[in-house]
């Protein structure tokens, strides 16, 4: 596998004397991280109230959480070019109104369409800020910190992932649904302060254009990261999707434990967050290989032991901690391999992304109608672990700045 083209000079220059690391910058993505990713998926925990109250069923409100994921995918890949003019303080800013606002609009909405209005600018505000957060960290901290850095923005989908559906509907139960999604609107107001205060002025760089997309796509080493990607996500998500019928059909899982199953799949995804930036400290490669093996031989040994209930258990928690450090490594890949266009770079990553998770669902479901849970879990764990080791043999990170010649 050919390396990556190296950084052109500008902006080797522009990165060798990094600027003092702006960690409370990094804290309010955090927050923003936060924030949007717990709306998004508020819907899940509360779908049943909402299309109680809006009188439609409850797979047309599903279609609140397609809706901002379609959204998602088609600002990731447009958000860098219709935004090149504009300091990018600013753009992230109106990312966190668009929070507020869309918050706002569902917990107020009197119709389907008026919900599904503002689930469209929250995919707006997803898609955008998770398209900018990778290369707006590589600004705000020097480069062998942006492992670090990214790990603890990530956490915040770890801690949106452990509060948002038990909480959610812990929350939707007593104070109704439309006031937890005030809450959410409060989040928003919070972290546009906090960013307001803290993000310096960060003036646009590179050329972000469409065709910037395909230049990128055709760099070494990128078409096989991106498919590479594609693969690990859809295998995660194919299990994931599915995890719910394995763990109350095979393992024998009340309704009321698999919430607390899944609790613990978010604390060890939140560890395994952290655990990610010090092993990509050490090896990039070696971790974007490490955790979907471990995730697959997670997943394949739920099968071996047929659900036995107290080691799935520890082997949901294991996966958990694996498929976090997921997107921190990455994340760090894109900001290497391209560093120079890391915004257009970080799009292709999050379309990859949303790519991955509507593939992974879809697959999972023929599979289920056919093989049933064992069998689902079955295939997923072996793509992950086939996936691991083609990436182990073919799949060349650059260095840090700082390792290169």
């Amino acid at each position: 596998m050919s390396e990556p083209q190296p950084r052109p000079t500008s902006a080797t220059d522009q990165t060798a004397k990094p600027a003092p690391a702006a960690w409370a910058a990094v804290i309010s993505m955090t927050l923003g991280v936060f924030g949007l990713v717990t709306a998004e998926f508020l819907p899940v925990s509360l779908l049943t109230p909402m299309a109680n109250e809006l009188n439609v069923t409850e797979g047309l409100a599903g279609q609140a959480v397609s809706a901002t994921a379609i959204l998602a995918l088609i600002t990731s890949l447009l958000i860098a070019t219709v935004t090149r003019r504009f300091d990018r303080r600013n753009v992230l800013l109106s990312f966190s109104v668009l929070l507020v606002i869309s918050s706002i609009m569902v917990a107020t909405a009197e119709n389907f369409a008026l919900l599904l209005a503002g689930r469209v600018l929250l995919g707006i505000g997803l898609g955008g800020f998770w398209t900018m957060s990778a290369a707006t960290i590589m600004r705000l901290v020097p480069e062998k910190s942006v492992p670090r850095a990214l790990a603890i923005m990530f956490s915040g989908v770890s801690a949106a992932t452990v509060f948002a559906a038990p909480l959610g509907s812990f929350l939707g139960d007593i104070i109704s649904w439309r006031a937890v999604f005030m809450l959410a609107a409060g989040i928003g107001v919070i972290t546009f302060i906090v960013q307001f205060m803290t993000l310096p002025s960060l003036p646009p760089r590179g050329r972000a254009s469409l065709r910037t997309l395909i230049d990128l796509i055709n760099r070494p080493g990128m078409k096989f990261g991106l498919f590479s990607l594609v693969i690990i996500i859809t295998g995660h998500f194919t299990l994931f999707t599915y995890v719910r019928p394995f763990l109350e059909n095979i393992t024998g899982v009340a309704t009321a434990g698999v919430s607390g199953v899944l609790l613990g799949f978010g604390v060890a995804n939140f560890v395994g967050t952290h655990l990610a930036g010090a092993l990509i400290a050490k090896s990039l490669r070696m971790t974007i290989a490490l955790m979907p093996l471990v995730m697959g031989v997670a997943t394949l040994g739920m099968v071996m032991i047929n659900g036995a209930f107290n080691p799935t258990i520890v082997l949901v928690a294991i996966w958990g901690a694996a498929f976090g450090g997921v997107p921190v490594a990455w994340s760090t890949w894109i900001t290497r391999t391209v560093p120079d266009e890391a915004e257009s770079g970080g799009g292709l990553v999050v379309a990859g992304f949303q790519t991955a998770i509507a593939s992974g669902a879809v697959i999972g479901g023929l599979l289920f109608d056919f093989v049933g849970s064992l069998g689902v879990f079955g295939v997923g764990g072996t793509v992950l672990v086939v996936a691991s080791v083609v990436v182990t043999i073919a799949l060349r990170p650059a260095p840090i700045v700082s390792e290169q010649t």
